[in-house]
């Protein structure tokens, strides 16, 4: 074989291999056996040995992953990465169009691109090798992931000589996941006893802040390109310069379109408003820029984003379908919930079956009757809701659907306290989904982190009769041996278990109250709870008054607790617990602060962060002298707001005039 049919037969065999790369670990869509891959990879593989000048850096021959990263660096971005203003409706769309023809005239041209529902990502190249991968973070630093970038597949480690890129560059992309690979690895997950990601979106994001790359690479994530800086002009347009990049060997949308006028815009996004359910990834809107370049100079920026694009972000899709029938969910509270059983209907690309009720009063608002046509909706939350019934579908004998008034799990008669909208099952103690959830809740992450123990295997130890309470949890050693004769567990399984049991009897205090699921209870309470009570059996004889003494228990806490704490079942259970050796007194703690720069103040953290986790921002926090609040009131100082933020909590902190800060505002506080 002469050099240059090697040459051939390895450039071919490489764009062929990554093409099924892409196809399987992307797309989920595998178009080649592995026997037919392996071999072609082999061919490759000897082919590059007997010619390395031929190899390609980004060969699939070259493994990626396997580095471990313990924490990631923080990186400046050289180009700060500003957010774009946000528009819902076609009039605030002529009016950004009004804004860009009064400053620079009417020869102007727009560039339309699909906005991705993914994790923003700056690339930097020198001499055309991949050199840093650094998240969106605060806009003006991130944290660098290179490492991991490196495992994604549509990413050129190295791009071919002679394209006409600049020494040192940086182009910007989203990272994201397609849904079918979405739904594969999510099912996987749950045989596996984990918890489900919520959306493509997350999962792409906890993927890329994973610490260990080989755990990355087997992720199928991909990733979009779409826009290049360069120190020195090389193109007029930003089209020009889309079009040069996929050269280079970048992978850019291909549905990307240049506008003359904003009238091509909106028929632009009138046509992906229909067809994004067609794609097989998420998309959330368009993304409207100008596309000179030395436009774009012109209209310039404003603190936050740029004068010279816009984001168009599309209405929640509504469709009909029609109510089969009402049933109801029992949480580990007892709360009852209604769940609507739909006939089945696709809906932002999913099939959609079921639909939140959220509470008695919610099907009185609607009106609800048996067999109504109804409005069903999917915003940016996951679970549909139902927004409206369509009064003129419904039968002539149509019966109202009228709330239920017994538990559907043990028949007790439903209770709802004055002022709440739940109804609950008071039978705590009988109830099989409230026995099952409230040991699942013990042994969680939050409260008593139990290894080798997870939801399905209480559902299993429930169903066979060796756990009814959470103390029976400490009694599983004594059914080791029958437990190894229904081969559902192993040996090794059921070791690390009870080693996991043994090893939580030394949670603190305030993880063990936590754990033991009083209603209103939760993380930061019991935290609070624990400081100021100190023991168990000092929460346990405190009287209402006493209790709400304590730094930021209200009455309806306070109630909860002394009604839980009266019944003679819980406290045999606490008393089985303290005979296990479970912490029920609080560990003295010297607090030394970093700082006494939040004194005073009083927080409440809200949504999901890409640089910190909610528990984090907290230690940040309490270690600067601030207190976490657990609720929103005209004691609190300020919100730190990450992305997804319910939004009943930023209307009543708007209404109390509280500052809304992200956490880079915060880290700006203790500065």
């Amino acid at each position: 074989m002469s050099s240059a049919e090697a040459k051939k037969q390895i450039e071919a065999l490489t764009a062929e291999l990554k093409q099924h790369n892409y196809n399987y670990y992307v797309l989920a869509m595998p178009t080649i056996s592995d026997f037919d891959f392996d071999k072609k990879l082999e061919q490759l593989n000897k082919l590059e040995k007997e010619y390395p000048e031929f190899a390609d850096l980004d060969s699939p021959t070259q493994k990626v992953g396997g580095d471990i990263t313990k924490e990631f660096v923080t990186v400046r971005h050289r180009w700060p990465m500003l957010s774009l203003g946000n528009t819902y409706n076609e009039q605030e769309l002529l009016d950004f169009d009004q804004r860009v023809r009064k400053a620079i005239g009417d020869n102007f041209e727009y560039v339309c691109e699909l906005k991705f529902d993914g994790l923003s990502m700056s690339l930097t190249y020198e001499d055309g090798k991949l050199v840093r991968g650094v998240t969106r973070g605060d806009g003006v630093q991130g944290d660098e992931v290179t490492t991991n970038i490196k495992t994604i597949h549509t990413i050129p480690k190295r791009l071919h000589e002679g394209e006409g890129y600049p020494a040192y560059f940086d182009i910007r992309g989203e990272v994201f996941m397609h849904r079918k690979a979405f739904d594969r690895l999510n099912n996987e997950r749950i045989e596996n006893g984990e918890v489900p990601y919520a959306n493509p979106r997350n999962f792409a994001s906890g993927t890329v802040k994973m610490q260990d790359s080989a755990e990355v690479a087997k992720r199928p994530l991909d990733c979009f390109l779409y826009f290049l800086y360069t120190e020195k002009t090389l193109f007029k347009t930003h089209w020009e310069s889309l079009q040069a990049v996929k050269t280079w060997g970048f992978h850019t949308n291909e549905h990307s379109e240049l506008c003359p006028d904003i009238n091509c815009v909106l028929e632009f996004i009138n046509k992906w408003d229909k067809e994004r359910f067609n794609l097989s990834y998420d998309i959330d809107g368009i993304v409207i820029k100008v596309n000179n370049y030395s436009q774009q100079q012109e209209l310039g920026f404003t603190a936050k984003s740029p004068r010279w694009a816009i984001s168009y972000k599309f209405k929640a899709e509504r469709v009909e379908t029609e109510l089969l029938e009402a049933s109801y969910q029992v949480g580990r509270t007892g709360a009852v919930t209604p769940v609507a059983n739909l006939k089945p209907v696709l809906l932002a690309g999913t099939t959609v079956k079921r639909a939140t009720l959220h509470n008695a009063n919610e099907i009185i608002r609607l009106d609800l009757h048996e067999g109504d046509t109804v409005f069903v909706e999917k915003g940016g939350e996951i679970i549909p809701k139902i927004i409206s019934v369509n009064p003129e579908k419904r039968k002539a004998d149509a019966a109202p659907v009228i709330y239920r008034t017994t538990c559907p799990a043990c028949d007790t008669v439903l209770e709802r306290k004055e002022g709440e909208a739940a109804f609950y099952c008071p039978n705590d103690e009988g109830c099989p989904p409230q026995i099952v959830g409230k040991m699942q809740h013990f042994i969680g992450r939050k409260a008593m982190n139990i290894d080798g123990l997870g939801d399905e295997t209480i559902e299993t130890l429930y169903g066979k009769g060796f756990i009814s309470h959470i103390s029976d949890i400490y009694e599983l050693h004594t059914h080791a041996a029958e437990l190894k004769q229904m081969g559902r567990f192993g040996e090794k399984s059921i070791n690390n278990m009870l080693e996991g049991i043994e090893a939580s009897k030394k949670m603190p205090f305030e993880k063990v109250l936590f754990g033991l699921g009083i209603r209103y209870v939760g993380e930061t309470v019991a935290r609070k709870l624990a400081f100021h009570f100190k023991s168990i059996d000092k929460l346990m004889a405190a009287p209402v008054e006493e209790l709400t003494a304590a730094e930021e228990i209200g009455e309806r806490i306070a109630q909860s607790i002394t009604e839980y704490f009266a019944g003679d079942i819980h406290q045999q259970e606490i008393q089985k617990l303290r005979d296990q050796g479970l912490q029920f007194i609080a560990e003295e703690k010297e607090v030394v602060l970093a700082s006494e720069k939040l004194a005073g103040m009083n927080f409440i953290i809200s949504g999901t962060f890409e640089k910190f986790s909610r528990d984090e921002l907290k230690d940040i926090i309490e270690q600067n002298g601030g207190k976490i609040l657990s609720s929103i009131s005209a004691k609190l100082n300020y919100l730190v707001a990450g992305d997804n933020m319910g939004p009943a909590k930023l209307e009543k902190a708007n209404k109390l005039n509280i500052p809304i800060i992200s956490d880079d505002e915060l880290l700006g506080l203790i500065k």
